[in-house]
């Protein structure tokens, strides 16, 4: 029967003469050939297709299928690739809304008619040589979104479900020779109502295409089940394999023997003593099939890693070997420069990267991943919760704000739609089975409930017994028994724990919190404390893994990362596609920082004498690391020592410190960290896995003495001060210190006003922040000096001279603030500024001071926390120490400019040009403090980095604080009352001189 494009509104027809899905497993035709990796009955078809674009099915250039037709004059299409990143269609991000929504009335499970690209990809190649009974299928591991097949012009099949693999069997359509493989990828078919997942959209080859060669006799399918004995004292591996053709298959477990034959096609062994496999030791047996013909010929060796463990609800908790497991999660989409198109190396690169991050969880949101993805996750530890193709978030809003019965959402109760569910659930199921990280299915991602969902939920317990996730039972409860645990996503931690106290029959995860946009993940702490203090709480996923942006180029051939609407396209969800722990590049953002401090599996007390150590691993000694205690004073190490530790999984020991803290007078620090002691095949031998560090203070600071006087000159519009290096002038008139000339150099290029702004936070935006800060924005930018025979009010005290500047500042009802500067004769500067808002004004933004200097002042020194940036409720991971950097470098990319580069707990901060010629700044004690190459107000104005202007001017901000951050979510949720700015009346001292 020939293929109709008409069949893609139909949403029940999901394949045809697609294969069964089966186990990933490779075959080989030697052992020496799985060793390296290469099967010869293997043929990648990766590389160059010739390729036509269609603007919808019914554009397609009719016959391209045909041998006869030619297509030498086609364009060159990469596979894998998506066609969106290779100059056709755009590519188009957005979050909640359909892509074709309010662009074509398309009634649910249809396809849009009048757009729906259709990418026509043509391959020949030469078949391989074919013995008596062997076949030859080609795979296609992922194409977006439906697909249709033909050999020499003859129809070979259809398949949807964009994530999984789709194979045919070409063997009966070969001709002797030149073979014309043709393909049509169909961007948008009736399931893609079941694909609005919060991602970018592409369509095309995405996925590696294989030809691969199915000998006569050939296992087509592996089940590997491990049971453990209670005690765990052995373990037994069951293998049920399908066999193609006739023939025998053997099988051992490499190391240890022949596994007995209970049946034709399955086997069984018993191990005493088994290596259980866990994210904190990830280990893995192989098991070695070989496949005879019926002449007892080898047909194929194939080698399928095992790992045993035990994973389920006992005891009402989520447990893994009969420990209580937290899941220190991400979410992850599948996508890096070139989109959806991954490679191995990049996503091992990606897991060694979330291993050093003290990450044991993923959740593939939200769709099955590339199977080596999983073969990864075995080998270097992670929970994995396996998350299905299925997200319907563009009907969401018709629930919520149109008041559409919630039994009516898609899926929903609907029967026309349970085709493509289960068939979805199987090819995942069927695929992934034997992955040992693989602990939980999930039915999919924020699409309701209903009974459709209820089923594919049925389905996976009945083929197997990892427990079963689904969110969208919190928000249509009519089938609880849906999902085995309850899971909520962004519900702030307190709500987790008065939930808890009245619902305690399951245990409870947050499939998605801490939602990383912009500069976020602010009192994530709150979460993690709870999921160790809650038994029944066992953690959550960050959203999200990393930014999805795409590289573009501007008008000018500048590169940047684009969001959503860069590219042309509409509608579109703009930058919400950039809440990653990790750039779109995949390095790390600051707030990698306080991920691995809160994710750590050490909890660290420190006292002035001793030090109590918390092991939060299920299966590792704190023996099996290095831990290593360091003394500085005042940033500067005085000391160390490596001291032997042995607190076991779950246990706390306290130590008695090797180093003492010395009596001389001043600030000391006290580190203790852990270290790997051997290289692992994430981090290098001395990688820092954890860390606490204590600051105690010893004798009273003494103050600054000067050497002198300084000399005051008063004019008729100016006030000088000097002294030895310095000549500070004050300025009646415009009402500021309007110049400092240290050693003959001017280091401000304008007055300091006090500040009470900072660039809007994607977090800010959302909960509408800037239009209830507005006035401190008028108050930072156009504050009133009035001159009068007291403003300024100029004095001498104490062998200073102390000149006070009083301001009105423009907001309703108005507010008032004055900056007092004391002058010494070493030319140091004690500022002290005093704002008393208007009676009614919210907290502001931040309060500080605004100082601008020339570009030449581009070193940034200072002792304070770091060495990345940090705020009030970000700081965990930051430590007191003596930090250098560029101005420049501490400007963080986030796809939209915003605040960045704070650094907390600042004692002093040096910002200087490349001689050491600058300006010293000094907390009252401490403060908070930012050195940018760049003011707020022009941050706030630029909608991307590259969009800045050119850099003129460096800008440093003392501040007594800046707002949190923010991070529950990052559609409303504010910060924590305790990270925001006390209203009223607030005052602010701190110093500053030249220095070189």
């Amino acid at each position: 029967m020939p293929f109709s494009p008409a069949q893609l509104s139909n949403a029940e027809l999901v394949e045809e003469n697609r294969l069964p899905a089966c186990s990933d497993h490779h075959w080989y035709k030697t052992p020496q050939e799985w060793e390296g990796r290469n099967s010869s009955y293997e043929w990648s078809l990766n590389g160059l297709w010739k390729f036509s674009y269609a603007h919808n099915p019914s554009q397609v250039i009719p016959g391209f299928e045909s041998p006869t037709f030619d297509c030498a004059g086609w364009d060159d299409m990469r596979v894998p690739g998506h066609i969106q990143l290779q100059g056709y269609d755009i590519p188009q991000y957005v979050n909640t809304q359909y892509p074709w929504d309010g662009n074509q009335d398309v009634h649910e499970g249809q396809a849009p008619t009048s757009f729906n690209p259709v990418a026509c990809y043509v391959k020949t190649f030469m078949p391989p040589s074919l013995g008596e009974g062997e076949r030859l299928v080609v795979e296609f591991a992922g194409a977006e979104s439906a697909l249709a097949v033909w050999l020499n012009g003859t129809y070979i099949g259809y398949a949807t479900d964009t994530f999984t693999p789709s194979r045919f069997d070409l063997t009966d359509a070969l001709v002797p020779g030149e073979n014309k493989l043709a393909v049509q990828v169909f961007k948008w078919w009736a399931g893609s109502w079941l694909e609005d997942q919060d991602f970018c959209r592409f369509s095309g080859l995405f996925r590696d295409v294989t030809l691969k060669v199915i000998p006569s006799a050939h296992v087509q399918d592996i089940h590997v089940r491990t049971d453990c004995a209670e005690d765990f004292s052995s373990a037994h591996i069951n293998v049920a394999t399908t066999l193609h053709g006739r023939g025998s298959v053997s099988v051992t477990l490499e190391g240890i023997g022949k596994l007995e034959q209970v049946s034709p096609r399955c086997f069984t062994i018993t191990i005493p003593q088994p290596h259980l496999w866990s994210p904190e030791d990830p280990y893995l047996y192989r098991l070695l099939f070989t496949v005879r013909d019926e002449a007892g010929e080898i047909t194929e060796f194939i080698p399928q890693s095992v790992g045993i463990r035990r994973f389920g609800i006992e005891d009402g908790l989520l447990k893994l070997n009969g420990k209580r497991v937290v899941f220190n999660g991400v979410n992850r989409h599948e996508f890096g420069l070139n989109g959806r198109v991954m490679t191995r190396e990049q996503t091992e690169a990606d897991l060694r990267a979330l291993k050093k991050t003290n990450i044991n969880a993923i959740r593939t949101s939200h769709y099955p991943n590339s199977s080596f993805f999983y073969e990864l996750a075995d080998q270097y530890g992670f929970y994995v919760i396996d998350e299905m193709n299925l997200e319907s978030h563009g009907l969401w809003d018709q629930v919520r704000f149109f008041q559409r019965p919630v039994e009516e959402a898609v899926p929903g109760d609907d029967p026309r739609w349970l085709p493509t569910l289960m068939d979805r659930a199987a090819n995942m199921f069927e695929r992934d089975k034997n992955h040992p990280s693989i602990v939980m299915w999930s039915c999919g991602n924020e699409s309701f409930g209903g009974t459709d969902i209820l089923a594919v939920a049925d389905y996976f317990r009945e083929v197997d017994n990892r427990p079963v996730h689904y969110e969208g039972v919190h928000w249509d409860p009519r089938y609880p028994e849906t999902t085995d645990v309850f899971s909520q996503m962004y519900t702030p931690a307190a709500e987790v724990e008065e939930f808890l106290k009245t619902h305690r029959n399951k245990p409870m995860i947050l499939c998605e919190y801490a939602h990383a946009m912009g500069n976020s993940f602010g009192a994530v702490d709150r979460y993690v404390d709870l999921a160790y203090r809650e038994p029944l709480f066992q953690g959550g996923f960050i959203w999200d893994f990393a930014d999805q942006a795409i590289k573009l180029k501007d008008r000018y051939g500048q590169e940047f990362f684009g969001y959503g609407g860069d590219c042309g396209e509409s509608p579109h969800d703009a930058d919400f596609c950039g809440n990653g722990i990790f750039f779109a590049d995949h390095s790390p953002t600051p707030r990698i920082q306080e991920v691995k401090y809160l994710y750590q599996g050490f909890n660290i007390a420190i006292g002035s004498d001793s030090f109590t150590v918390e092991n939060r691993f299920l299966f590792t000694s704190s023996r099996d690391f290095e831990c290593r205690v360091t003394l500085a004073r005042e940033g500067v190490v005085v000391g160390d020592a490596i001291i032997p530790t042995d607190v076991g999984p779950g246990q706390t020991h306290t130590y008695a410190l090797p180093l003492s803290i010395p009596s001389n007078a001043g600030e000391y620090t006290i580190t203790v960290s852990f270290h790997l002691r051997q290289g692992t095949p994430w981090a290098d031998t001395g990688y820092e896995i954890a860390a606490e560090q204590a600051v105690f203070e010893v004798g009273d600071r003494q103050p600054v003495k000067a050497t002198g006087s300084p000399e005051i000159i008063v004019g008729t519009h100016n006030i000088g001060v000097r002294g030895k290096h310095f000549h500070i002038l004050f300025s009646r008139l415009h009402g500021g210190l309007a110049s400092y000339k240290w050693a003959g150099k001017e280091l401000f290029n304008s007055p300091p006003v006090p500040n009470f702004w900072h660039a809007p936070t994607s977090n800010e935006t959302a909960w509408k922040a800037p239009a209830e800060d507005g006035q401190w924005l008028l108050a930072s930018r156009y504050a009133m000096h009035t001159p009068s025979l007291d403003n300024p009010r100029v004095s001498q005290e104490d062998n200073k001279v102390c000149i006070a500047f009083t301001y009105d500042l423009p907001t309703t009802p108005p507010s008032s603030c004055t900056t007092e500067y004391r002058v010494d004769g070493d030319g140091r500067v004690e500022a002290t500024i005093d704002v008393i808002p208007g009676e009614g004004l919210g907290d502001m933004p931040e309060f500080g001071m605004l100082f601008t200097s020339s570009a030449d002042l581009d070193q940034f020194r200072w002792y304070g926390e770091g060495p990345d940036e940090c705020y009030v409720d970000r700081r965990g991971g930051a430590r007191l120490g003596i930090y250098q950097s560029t101005v420049a470098e501490q400007f963080t990319p986030y796809l939209v400019p915003q605040e960045c580069g704070n650094h907390t707990g600042v004692r002093w901060a040096e910002v200087t040009d490349t001689n050491g010629i600058g300006i010293r700044f000094e907390g009252h004690p401490t403060m908070e403090f930012s050195a940018l190459p760049w003011s707020p107000f022009e941050i706030e104005n630029s909608t991307h980095a590259h969009k800045l202007p050119p850099i003129h001017h460096t800008y440093m901000r003392p501040a007594l604080m800046r707002r949190g951050v923010a991070g529950d979510d990052t559609w409303g949720a504010r910060p924590h009352p305790e990270f925001l700015l006390p209203t009223g009346k607030l005052s602010f001292t701190f110093a500053f001189q030249g220095i070189g």
